[in-house]
């Protein structure tokens, strides 16, 4: 079953949508729509979980006992 990922994303003054996903906050896109942004989001996930970009930079939470 898919697994969603949130994204961020803003509208631009010349009425694009700009946005990333918020794992991946340092590979932006846009779109003409923001149906079309999310495709581009899509393409640039799978992209970046297959290997396909080099030098990703990832994040995750460290707890402390």
């Amino acid at each position: 079953m898919p697994t969603g990922h949130r994204f961020t994303y803003w509208q631009e003054p010349d009425g694009f949508f700009i946005g990333y996903i918020e794992d991946y906050p340092d590979y932006r896109t846009q779109g003409a729509t923001l149906d079309e942004l999310r495709d581009n989001l899509r393409d640039i996930l799978f992209d970046l979980e297959s290997g396909l970009v080099p030098c990703v930079r990832h994040s995750e939470e460290l707890a402390f006992a």
